[in-house]
């Protein structure tokens, strides 16, 4: 299995931001996007309600 293929994100996952902004912070991916500039950006719902938009890069898939 390939980086590309541990990493993909699906609407549901468990994530958690590695980078940017909200490093630190994990959550439910909802939202899946591509921007126009092409870079895929994901809203991640944190348990307590609160949202926040970041770059699918920054985030990894929890088991």
């Amino acid at each position: 299995m390939t980086d590309e293929q541990k990493n993909t994100i699906n609407d549901g996952d468990l994530c958690k931001v590695i980078g940017g902004t909200h490093k630190g912070k994990s959550g439910t991916v909802r939202d899946i996007n591509t921007s126009k500039t092409g870079h895929l950006t994901i809203t991640v719902v944190q348990e307590n309600g609160e949202r926040f938009k970041t770059l699918a890069k920054n985030v990894v898939v929890q088991a």
